[in-house]
């Protein structure tokens, strides 16, 4: 479908035409309040215009590890399938389920598509259930969030995991059941999801929100006095996922994110959501039981990833958190008031949200 686009091209096209629709969408805001019939409108066409393209986008990707990382392994793995390979109950069950249900019936190509459908479309449908009249524009803050595009076309299986993670989130306080049902498949599409599931459950029964921010702030200096310590500590206990283990003690390329080293860079860029949200909710008495989860799932889960921050591919911990990130900046702004010209603001921090992740995909070419 997209096959005009050079495959060096194709992670470009993509950052280009959503840093077009985050253009779009601030102009939106310098010129409307946010409660017009247009505004409305423009919410509807554009969430489903954004949700039909990504997934086409992601799923018609040309069939390259050059350009996708992971993707020849995933596409060699469905052959492998399709050619009589048992599920493993010792891997990610739900995960190889799904492998050998669709290398049975369909080609890989589909496969990729559907793929790309289960890591987008619960995107859209959390938005919808969380924010109704704008879900758009934290659909939209989920598509920019920094993770996204890597981990819809290279660690596939991690990003669809977190995706029915928010999907099961979106569910708090409307349906339990679907929320415990989908919270369950993202942990056995991967097993890392039990640390942000752990997290989850300590939101139940802790609830000061004070006392999350000073857990975070301790986490810092935790890690900068016994870094070490905690790199074994959790590297043995694994999280039911020796994988988990692994990305605590392989040795990593340094010319990659995954360096080790104290990232101070993206120390700041995980504490710019929790500066926000302390803004929210301690400044301004913003109380809502969903973000509540949504925030101390996120301090919980990112904490985590600080103290093992030295580690070599501790990426793969910082995004066990940061697909939270869009939901911890953009929810609270279409449920609460916290300045005047609101709307104009709901523009401006979309458009430092996505200068970051436009400017970390630029750095790394």
């Amino acid at each position: 479908m997209f096959d005009f686009i050079p495959g060096e091209d194709y992670s470009v096209v993509f950052f280009q035409i959503i840093l077009g629709i985050c253009l779009i969408t601030y102009f939106h805001t310098l010129v409307l309040s946010g409660y017009e019939q247009k505004i409305y409108n423009y919410n509807k066409t554009l969430a489903v215009i954004l949700l039909v393209f990504t997934i086409l986008y992601i799923g018609y990707r040309p069939n390259s590890g050059i350009y996708f990382g992971d993707m020849k392994t995933y596409y060699y793995t469905f052959l492998q399938f399709k050619n009589g390979k048992a599920i493993s109950l010792e891997g990610d069950i739900a995960f190889e389920v799904f492998l050998k249900i669709t290398s049975a019936i369909m080609s890989a190509r589909m496969f990729f598509i559907v793929c790309a459908i289960i890591y987008v479309l619960p995107l859209y449908i959390a938005a919808k259930n969380l924010i109704p009249k704008y879900d758009f524009f934290v659909f939209l803050l989920l598509i920019a969030s920094f993770s996204f595009w890597g981990y819809g076309t290279n660690g596939m299986r991690n990003g669809m995991a977190t995706s029915l993670f928010i999907l099961g989130l979106s569910y708090i306080s409307k349906n339990n059941l679907k929320m415990v049902l989908f919270l369950i498949l993202s942990v056995l599409f991967h097993k890392s999801m039990l640390l942000p599931l752990l997290a989850l459950v300590i939101s139940f029964i802790i609830t000061d929100t004070k006392k999350y921010f000073m857990f975070w702030g301790l986490s810092i200096i935790l890690s900068l006095v016994m870094g070490g310590f905690w790199e074994q500590l959790f590297a043995s206990i694994g999280f039911g996922d020796d994988r988990l283990a692994g990305y605590l003690s392989a040795q990593a390329d340094p010319d990659k994110f995954s360096s080790t080293g104290f990232r101070f860079d993206f120390l700041l860029y995980s504490a710019a959501p929790i500066a926000l949200a302390y803004f929210y909710t301690l400044k301004k008495g913003f109380q809502d039981k969903i973000y509540n989860h949504i925030l101390h799932t996120y301090i919980i889960a990112n904490a985590f990833w600080v103290m093992v921050i030295r580690a070599n591919f501790s990426n793969r911990f910082a995004y066990l958190s940061w697909f939270l990130m869009a939901l911890v900046v953009g929810y609270p702004l279409f449920k609460g008031l916290f300045w005047s010209n609101q709307f104009k603001k709901v523009g401006i921090i979309l458009i430092l949200y996505y200068a970051f992740t436009y400017y970390m995909f630029y750095i790394k070419q």
